[in-house]
């Protein structure tokens, strides 16, 4: 089940195992009472959430690829990769530099109507402060600048291998789909906000390769 487009990484582990799956798609309003009946007790819900083959509903993205790594193992998202740990130490900077970048523009750009309320509700109370105020104080230039050394440890990562595309060289990892999944969600916001990210990295061409390795995962996005 997923609401939106940009938490990419269980559907890129879906493709990458080449699983028969379908797409519930849910507005933000109805997650919990889709959900709550099957994961009662959860103080939060939250999307995608994958319906294993035993009926099982397993929440989160990592949690989701540890999921479908036991119950089909091959081939491996390499869960284990240091480059994995080393990336997910990384993002929580790096997003939180560009809070007044990407969360005032995601209902502008990429929500339906029916979940517009539900969002500024929610991200307006979780930020304290409304939306355009948001983009005002924690927006612009500055959030760039803030992003940039976050971003460029996450170059130099992906540059460990100069073979690449990928961030283990040519073997493609769960790192990769998670970078890749970030970087098509800024693409997906706006070629503007996108092109200044890929700037802010210092290495364009080697995030866009890494976007064209993993293309063979990313063009089913829609069902």
């Amino acid at each position: 089940m997923w609401g939106d487009n940009y938490k990419a990484e269980a559907r890129f582990a879906l493709n990458y195992k080449g699983l028969d799956y379908k797409t519930d798609w849910l507005e933000y309003p109805n997650i919990q009472p889709r959900l709550e009946k099957h994961l009662p007790g959860r103080e939060l819900y939250t999307i995608p959430t994958v319906v294993m083959p035993n009926g099982d509903y397993i929440m989160d993205s990592f949690e989701i690829a540890q999921a479908l790594e036991k119950a089909f193992p091959t081939p491996s998202l390499h869960l284990e990769s240091p480059y994995l740990e080393k990336l997910s130490a990384v993002m929580p900077d790096t997003m939180g530099a560009l809070v007044g970048i990407f969360v005032p523009l995601i209902p502008e750009r990429l929500l339906n109507e029916a979940s517009k309320p539900y969002w500024y509700e929610k991200r307006e109370a979780k930020v304290g402060m409304p939306l355009d105020r948001l983009a005002r104080e924690k927006g612009g230039d500055e959030a760039w600048k803030a992003a940039e050394p976050h971003l460029r440890k996450v170059t130099a990562l992906l540059g460990e291998n100069a073979d690449g595309p990928f961030f283990m060289g040519k073997e493609v990892s769960y790192a990769d789909f998670v970078w890749a999944g970030c970087l098509i969600f800024y693409r997906r916001i706006g070629d503007d906000v996108f092109q200044k990210l890929l700037d802010a990295t210092g290495d364009r061409d080697l995030h866009l390769k890494l976007l064209e390795g993993v293309e063979p995962w990313s063009e089913r996005d829609d069902h």
